[in-house]
């Protein structure tokens, strides 16, 4: 199983590229669109991990998928542009998954 990045901007790419996630840059929400069929349809990819931003910018598309398709998991990830607190975010992972506030 390999990761996919779909990203909005080239320093999150090579960040991931250093960690040996492959992944693609785009802009419009057609290549967005395009990059997560083609992520659905490669066998090797389970998850695809997707910028705040793009997210944002597709909703109904990765939320359709993410209901409809079993595979690939998409993950959203913050960026150095993004507006959501990265220690919010784990906070309510932990609460929802045990039940602990931090």
């Amino acid at each position: 199983m390999k990761f996919f990045l779909i990203s909005d901007n080239t320093d999150t790419q090579m960040g991931m590229r250093l960690a040996g996630i492959e992944g693609i840059v785009v802009s419009r929400p057609e290549e967005v669109t395009d990059a997560l069929e083609k992520a659905k349809a490669d066998k090797d990819i389970g998850v695809v991990l997707m910028t705040e931003k793009l997210i944002n910018m597709c909703k109904q598309t990765v939320y359709d998928m993410k209901l409809n398709s079993t595979k690939p998991l998409i993950v959203e990830i913050p960026d150095r542009h993004g507006t959501s607190d990265i220690s919010k975010s784990i906070d309510g992972y932990v609460r929802d998954a045990i039940g602990l506030k931090l």
